[in-house]
């Protein structure tokens, strides 16, 4: 028996899936700052330093980065008061929804979704 692969075929849908991965963190991101779950003060770390790494999308992988020291100090330090006057959900997990919260489930609604719209299945 002789099996041949569609080598055209199988590259774009693995373009197509490494797009609908990006499509998904862009996604989540967006969520993430609508939702106003990120602390808010001057707006550096929610809107200047918070994007996508897709540096290693080609291995699967695509990052929400948020590249400013002091997200490392409101996300992890146990002391520090969160303020809420300029987002009202604001929280110290602000990513614990989408791994074990409420919103866990959507990641992978989301990459479904990219991925139908992108194969057009």
């Amino acid at each position: 028996m002789k099996i041949t692969y569609n080598t055209k075929n199988i590259k774009m849908i693995n373009n197509q899936a490494q797009l609908a991965l990006i499509d998904t963190a862009e996604a989540i991101k967006a969520d993430l700052l609508q939702s106003q779950t990120m602390p808010f003060d001057t707006g550096t770390m929610q809107n200047d330093s918070t994007f996508v790494d897709d540096k290693r999308v080609i291995k699967g992988v695509a990052k929400i980065v948020v590249g400013t020291a002091y997200a490392r100090k409101v996300y992890f330090d146990p002391e520090l008061n969160i303020r809420t006057d300029k987002n009202p959900n604001a929280k110290q997990y602000y990513f614990d929804t989408y791994i074990t919260g409420a919103k866990k489930n959507l990641p992978i609604k989301w990459l479904k979704q990219s991925l139908k719209r992108r194969i057009g299945q």
